[in-house]
């Protein structure tokens, strides 16, 4: 009998006892929790449902580490950033494997998206450390921009490596200390990133590195008034959740939450290039991201070409084994996902939008794993939850606008409780700037332009959408306290 070839990181696929705390793996008391593969169903790993206990004892090794960290020259820090990214490329292949496995999404897309992007986040962080101004000349005196003190990285569990160097990046470079809590559904990441920095020499207690659920982990840490910065990626009720607790003790948040972001296609608008680029931004890790641009705004006159094409284009997508090297799409991260994104496709179809391609079964071929056929509807009320709510799933929403009128194109887009991100397509790209200026979210990109091609641009949103930012210069500033020293 043949075996099959070993997964990449299949190796890293274990159960955890431990949490990091001041440089030591420390065996955690709590209970167990399971990490399910999304697309077989079944539990591959445990790790510890930590303690607040637990969690204090990290801000302990967090603040215990800090003055030592603080006062290292900035240019040692930006080295030990350099060597961490260096170190993720090294093990690109097993970590996409990691990724895989607990995320969903095609090994072959996780090794760019969510291995070396990562990498090349920390990479950008630094070079733009070494131009930072960490000291800037006044008439009668100096700006100083000093570490903020003890940083709290809650991750999600869609884009898991990437939010953990967008957060850790700029703290290390900073001079803070850190105290990471990975989304306890995709954790096994963020102990195999921990296992690297230490191997490249991050001080003791300078990274730390918890898991458990918010309610108690998460919860412990923004409320310990040693902490200065809590950096979260989630959901909006799981912003204003901390954004509550660290009001008590005046803590910094910088929140990256949800959106319904438009991509806006103006009359003259170049469809070979942008239905193909819409489909990819909006389906993009199954529809499982933030900044998914999920509203295709269409002119009126070309939505029946526009849906023509969409449907063929979703027709071509290959949804399954994220180890099947001609997978394109995975399956959603678990149960709840899957029906929470079934739900919204129903309610959809119940509320009299008209179902173009997909729908809520699963497809055919895959009647095990947490899949969900890419879905598209047009004729959608511009009231109802499809129009409004962020489904984050395989979901795409048609809207029309009046031909030749750029005026209601912008209304439209901005028509929202959200503002993270945006598109607009011109055959004219100034015409495509001038409208996205008009757009109310965080990053507008113009003509198919990707967040990926640019890490120096800060990202961040409006509204619902969160506070601070991070990527860019403006990443390092959330995690640096200023003092004017005069005379």
């Amino acid at each position: 009998m043949t075996r099959a070839p070993a997964r990449p990181g299949a190796d890293l696929v274990h159960d955890r006892a431990e949490h990091l705390v001041g440089g030591e793996w420390v065996r955690s008391r709590g209970e167990p929790i399971a990490v399910v593969d999304p697309a077989t169903e079944q539990v591959v790993a445990h790790v510890p449902a930590g303690s607040a206990a637990e969690a204090t004892a990290a801000v302990d090794a967090a603040a215990a580490a800090l003055p030592g960290w603080a006062a290292t020259p900035v240019e040692e820090r930006i080295a030990l950033v350099r060597h961490l990214a260096d170190a993720l490329d090294g093990d690109a292949e097993r970590l996409a494997g990691v990724i895989a496995t607990e995320v969903g999404m095609p090994h072959h897309v996780a090794v760019p998206a969510q291995v070396r992007l990562p990498a090349a986040v920390l990479r950008t962080t630094a070079d733009l450390a070494e131009r930072y101004p960490w000291r800037e000349p006044l008439a009668a005196g100096e700006v100083r921009r000093n570490p903020a003190g003890v940083a709290v990285a809650i991750t999600p569990w869609n884009m898991p490596l990437h939010q953990i160097a967008a957060k850790l990046g700029p703290a290390l470079v900073a001079g803070c200390t850190v105290v990471l809590k990975p989304s306890e559904v995709a954790p096994l990441n963020a102990f195999a990133l921990a296992e690297l920095a230490l191997g490249v020499g991050v001080p003791p207690g300078v990274l730390n590195l918890v898991t458990g659920t918010g309610p108690v982990v998460g919860e412990a840490l923004v409320r310990d008034p040693r902490v200065a910065v809590v950096s979260l990626t989630g959901s909006v009720r799981s912003g204003a959740r901390v954004a509550e607790l660290a009001a008590a003790t005046i803590t910094r948040v910088c929140l990256e939450l949800g959106g319904k972001s438009a991509n806006v296609l103006l009359d003259d608008a170049p469809l070979d290039e942008a239905v193909p680029a819409a489909v990819a931004q909006a389906f993009f890790n199954s529809g499982q991201a933030c900044n998914a641009l999920t509203r295709l705004v269409v002119p009126r006159r070309h939505h029946d070409e526009v849906c023509e094409r969409l449907v063929a284009a979703v027709a071509a997508l290959r949804v399954g084994d994220p180890f099947d090297p001609a997978s394109q799409l995975g399956p959603l991260v678990g149960a709840r996902q899957r029906e929470a994104v079934r739900g919204h496709i129903t309610r959809a179809g119940d509320g009299g939008a008209r179902l173009l391609a997909g729908g809520p079964e699963p497809p055919d071929d895959l009647p095990v794993g947490f899949y969900v056929r890419p879905t598209v509807f047009t004729d959608i009320d511009p009231a109802s939850a499809l129009a409004r709510e962020e489904v984050f799933g395989p979901v795409l929403a048609v809207q029309t606008y009046a031909a030749d009128d750029d005026d209601a194109a912008v209304a439209l887009a901005n028509d929202t409780e959200y503002g993270l991100a945006a598109g607009v397509w011109s055959a004219d790209p100034e015409r495509a700037r001038a409208v996205a200026v008009r757009i109310w979210a965080g990053q507008v990109k113009v003509n198919g332009a990707r967040t990926r091609d640019s890490l120096d641009a800060p990202f961040g949103g409006y509204g619902r959408s969160g506070l601070g930012r991070e990527l860019g210069r403006c990443g390092i500033d959330e995690y640096v306290e200023i003092t004017s020293l005069l005379g």
